[in-house]
């Protein structure tokens, strides 16, 4: 679909936090403004911290299918372990998804859901999170990617089409400043750009990690930010995709794919939109 304006071209919920996402049509939104389902259950050890992606590079090995309307997920080991590929019910018992995981790590994990909302990285900002299309094709082309593995590693909720590569820069302002955009009939505040762990830098199928990754996407992304990006929000340039709260907590509501995403007094994102191109590459 050829698009003129902004609109919702992907929709990716992570239903077990830091395993594969599942694609969806349409998500509803919670009264606290995080996206059902998304990152609703989580892994702990016995002291209670969390087993993610951060800390765990093993976990990249684990494939998840989820089905969301059956409320099911079917977990494959691909590190060679050896553990069958079973399938879950989400909603049942957690100890069945227990004993699998905490075959696969060698020390007892447990599931714990939050369906209020979520296990979010950022506490104060459980939104979801948005980045443009043209964004993730971008670092496809700094790195050599297919923008499927991009995607992948960055493990973003929402993406945007119709706009140039970091658009969604214009969605955040000064510190301390809440820039409204809608999607579709909802109302949202962009905070800020997207602090990046580990996670990123590594093969998002084996876990393997390139150590210049970090370096490497720091220095493309300073010398490529569009001029309506706000400099001052970068303490470094390990930063992409865009944090965000709902405008109306409270309230249920539902975003869809070819939403359009209106900004209102927004030069930032009007001038983007108008250029319509690329920031200067290399």
């Amino acid at each position: 679909m050829t698009r003129s304006v902004p609109f919702i071209s992907r929709i990716l919920i992570f239903p077990i936090k830091s395993l594969d996402p599942v694609e969806v049509t349409n998500a509803r939104v919670l009264t606290s403004g995080a996206l059902a389902d998304d990152r609703c259950w989580a892994l702990f050890d016995a002291q209670g911290r969390v087993v993610n992606g951060k800390n765990h590079a093993e976990i990249h090995r684990i494939r998840a299918g989820f089905d969301l309307d059956k409320r099911t997920v079917s977990l494959r080991d691909d590190s060679g372990r050896g553990l069958p590929t079973v399938l879950f019910n989400l909603d049942g018992t957690a100890r069945p998804i227990e004993a699998w995981l905490s075959r696969f790590f060698g020390f007892p994990v447990h599931l714990r859901a939050d369906t209020t909302t979520g296990h979010p990285d950022d506490t104060d900002s459980p939104g979801p999170t948005i980045i443009s299309v043209a964004t993730l094709e971008a670092i496809g082309i700094w790195f050599g990617l297919p923008v499927e593995q991009v995607r992948a590693r960055f493990r973003t909720n929402i993406e945007i089409g119709g706009v140039p590569a970091f658009w969604e820069d214009a969605l955040f302002g000064a510190l301390g400043d809440e820039v409204e955009f809608h999607l579709g009939g909802t109302e949202w505040l962009g905070i800020n750009p997207c602090q990046r762990c580990v996670v990123p830098s590594r093969d998002p199928l084996t876990g393997q990690r390139d150590n210049a990754f970090a370096r490497r996407f720091a220095e493309y992304r300073r010398r490529t930010q569009p001029a309506w990006s706000n400099p001052a929000r970068f303490n470094h340039f390990f930063r992409v995709a865009i944090n965000t709260r709902s405008a109306r907590t409270g309230v249920n509501t539902r975003i869809a794919l070819n939403d359009i995403v209106t900004t209102y007094n927004n030069a930032a994102a009007c001038t983007a939109l108008e250029e319509n191109k690329r920031p200067a590459g290399f």
